[in-house]
């Protein structure tokens, strides 16, 4: 559905019972997906499964890969189709020889920046990924959020000095006007707990229309 909207990328989340980065939508999408019996290994089977044509990146915490066993992850999780992953508990520098088996890996070891990451700590924090940066657009969990800070473009700005990789913006971004307005000084833009809401209302013509809006926007917003 999201490849046929005209996603360029879908991002796959593997649940996890703690899942402290995530806002009350992501959360509850969780605990259904854990009372259900999804696991890494199910996950891995629904990205087989769908055989997009499209990036899958896929986005969890660290203890359900460590848990899985981390080479085998990904191993099958290249074998599944995801072309990179993002740890979201995982900072730049914390674990070098984890880090080290990533980077040799297929898949490309996607880094998370927030706004308030200093110079010193970008340079490092930016040091051996790949794919493209995720910039975090404000402080706190993800959720549907009002408006797109102002303070994006600079942002954006400061990592593109200390790495050529593209810059995505997500962590609130709702909406096609806020789609536009992050396209226009980023690569890409990621909206997640919107798309999760709209599934939830059990109408996928809903949940394909705001991916439809959005890539639009995005496409607009990078004339």
């Amino acid at each position: 559905m999201v490849e046929a909207a005209g996603a360029d990328l879908l991002e796959v989340g593997v649940p996890f019972s703690d899942p402290l980065a995530d806002g009350v939508t992501i959360q509850r999408s969780t605990q259904a997906a854990l009372d259900q019996g999804m696991t890494a290994a199910r996950v891995l089977e629904l990205i087989h499964h769908a055989a997009l044509r499209i990036p899958v990146v896929i986005m969890t915490y660290l203890n359900p890969v460590l848990a899985y066993g981390l080479e085998r992850f990904l191993a099958d999780a290249h074998a599944a189709g995801a072309s990179g992953l993002l740890l979201t508990d995982f900072p730049a520098g914390a674990d070098p020889e984890l880090e080290r088996v990533v980077t040799a890996s297929p898949l490309a070891l996607i880094r998370l920046i927030a706004p308030t990451t200093t110079p010193a700590r970008l340079a490092r924090a930016v040091h051996g990924a790949s794919g493209f940066i995720y910039l975090i657009s404000r402080l706190g969990v993800t959720g549907v959020r009002d408006a797109v800070p102002p303070d994006v473009a600079s942002h954006v700005a400061r990592i593109r000095a200390v790495t050529p990789l593209p810059v995505a913006v997500g962590f609130g971004i709702s909406t096609a006007a806020q789609a536009r307005a992050a396209a226009r000084v980023a690569d890409g833009v990621v909206v997640g707990s919107a798309l999760v809401e709209a599934l939830g209302a059990g109408d996928l013509r809903v949940a394909e229309r705001l991916v439809r809006d959005l890539s639009v926007a995005v496409r607009n917003g990078q004339r």
